[in-house]
């Protein structure tokens, strides 16, 4: 491909439009896309945090969307109908009520239809390496419904490792991202496995936010595959004190979640006695965030990020089958009497 072409972007996400605390990162990649790049970038984004939905659409709900008009700080104006932009505003967004992967999907085939090239979910606030988070992670979810459009699609993830994150670390990350977007979208189908048959759909980016972000050298990046690891528990059964205790205090999505910071989730409304099947949202994470090294493959994305390495990730947008090679039809049939 012509390293001359700029690429038709559309940038989307699974944390939602800026926010100091949820969604940190939307605003300095895009501009670094537009500013630094030059390139051609519309934004759709979920209205609200949409962690952990993977790639989930919702079929009974009708997906209302607005427009939105950021300023260079993240703030700006929503409103139900387009106009144009006025004094300090940035572009026009589309924030709509659904998950990452109806943004998407929406985007390409609604929105934008036959004009984008190339999607970019993220970056998200918190790692999306390992199976366990992959196959969760709304951000690698958008990428992954783009691809199943056949469009060209890259997750990229700042995994939290410092607890606040200096924002120093953010426009070196974004710069660093930046480089490897462009790289990879310079070079794609140039891969070994490298539309549809043999050439990777998407890639998942993991950038580790540590303090050698900072340095002249700057982080080491790795080819890497994905680490197959598994859930421990995720929710935790909570007992009400009463019927009046509706709001109870549940940990904020996400990988990489400061656990001391919470968030409200209310109990469904109902007429029935409130019993005692009752959970929410309390993963134990420790095996997951921090292994030890000796359980992880070398060459995996966590075994990198690990490190405190980049890792870069190629996917297909199915499911990983086991090596099985049959070419005579005869040996596919089952011999067995069931």
């Amino acid at each position: 491909m012509s390293a001359t072409i700029k690429p038709r972007v559309l940038l989307t996400n699974d944390d939602g439009p800026p926010n100091t605390t949820e969604s940190p990162y939307i605003m300095g990649l895009y501009r670094h896309l537009t500013e630094h790049l030059g390139w051609d970038v519309k934004v759709v984004l979920p209205s609200s945090q949409k962690s952990w939905i993977g790639k989930a659409y919702h079929i009974k709900e009708v997906t209302r969307g607005n427009y939105f008009y950021p300023r260079k700080d993240g703030s700006g104006e929503i409103t139900a109908k387009s106009r144009p932009l006025q004094d300090s505003e940035v572009a026009e967004w589309v924030l709509l009520d659904g998950t990452p992967a109806t943004c998407a999907n929406v985007a390409l085939h609604n929105l934008f239809k036959d004009q984008i090239d190339l999607v970019i979910s993220g970056p998200n606030l918190g790692r999306n390496t390992s199976s366990a988070f992959a196959l969760s992670s709304g951000t690698i979810g958008a990428a992954m419904s783009s691809s199943l459009s056949k469009k060209r699609a890259i997750a990229l993830s700042y995994g939290t490792v410092v607890h606040p994150t200096p924002t120093t670390y953010f426009e070196p990350a974004h710069d660093l991202g930046c480089r490897i977007i462009k790289y990879l979208w310079h070079n794609w189908g140039a891969d070994d496995c490298g539309l549809r048959q043999g050439e990777v759909d998407l890639y998942s980016v993991n950038i580790p936010l540590v303090e050698e972000i900072l340095s002249s050298d700057g982080l080491k990046i790795c080819w890497t595959r994905m680490w197959r690891n598994s859930y421990g528990r995720l929710f935790k059964n909570v007992s009400p004190t009463g019927v009046e205790t509706v709001d109870r205090l549940v940990q904020t999505p996400g990988p990489d979640t400061n656990t001391n910071t919470e968030t409200q989730a209310s109990l469904p409304n109902t007429k029935n006695e409130i019993g005692d099947l009752l959970f929410k949202w309390a993963p134990e994470m420790r095996g997951l965030i921090t292994p030890s090294l000796d359980t992880l493959p070398v060459g995996s994305d966590g075994w990198a990020l690990h490190q405190g390495w980049v890792s870069v990730t190629p996917l297909r947008a199915s499911f990983g089958e086991p090596q099985y090679h049959e070419s005579d039809p005869e040996n596919l049939v089952w011999k067995m009497k069931l």
